[in-house]
């Protein structure tokens, strides 16, 4: 009888205990919403402010109600160097619509001669920053250059691409997912 009693009671607590799990379960599948950030899919971009070569300040979270490319690139990178006419093609097409790509030079492993001379090569009128300390490249847990983060308009990554060069139509088609 006592073996009986506490078999009854075992089970009784396992099913208070499912009960509970699945009344308290967040059924959204987001219970941060995307507000904790991190530097991935789902989750809020983490802000940064870092400067152009002319001393302009970017700030990522101003740049929030836009679509946005964060992209982590450097001068002597095959697969940056590749990829950049594309993006330079698609903030022409689409900075009218709202789109803007913040280009985030790993400064700590480039020269700032190199940098000034690249974005007169490509002809590129996006904002370059400069990671001086390597902070934002850390804060990103960026491990390969290229990296690329594709941010909506609240601010939340929706891709990150490790890599490159990224195919000039996938850019125009996350651009466009982003825009909508």
């Amino acid at each position: 009888m006592q073996q009986s009693r506490r078999r009854i009671l075992f089970i009784g607590i396992i099913l208070l205990g499912a009960i509970w799990t699945l009344l308290s379960a967040d059924k959204s599948g987001g219970s941060t919403a995307g507000l904790i950030p991190a530097p991935q899919k789902g989750f809020l971009a983490p802000d940064f402010t870092l400067e152009t070569l002319d001393g302009e300040a970017v700030t990522l979270s101003d740049l929030r109600g836009q679509a946005v490319l964060v992209n982590f690139w450097a001068t002597w990178c095959p697969p940056c160097r590749a990829e950049m006419p594309a993006f330079q093609r698609a903030y022409a097409d689409y900075e009218e619509e709202g789109f803007i790509i913040v280009a985030v030079n790993a400064t700590t492993q480039d020269n700032l001669t190199d940098i000034d001379a690249f974005i007169t090569e490509y002809g590129l009128s996006f904002p370059i920053v400069l990671d001086n300390d390597g902070a934002v490249n850390q804060l990103y847990q960026v491990r390969s250059l290229p990296t690329s983060f594709f941010v909506d308009k609240e601010g939340i990554i929706s891709e990150v691409v490790i890599g490159g060069p990224i195919a000039e139509a996938l850019i125009h088609s996350r651009i466009e997912a982003l825009l909508r």
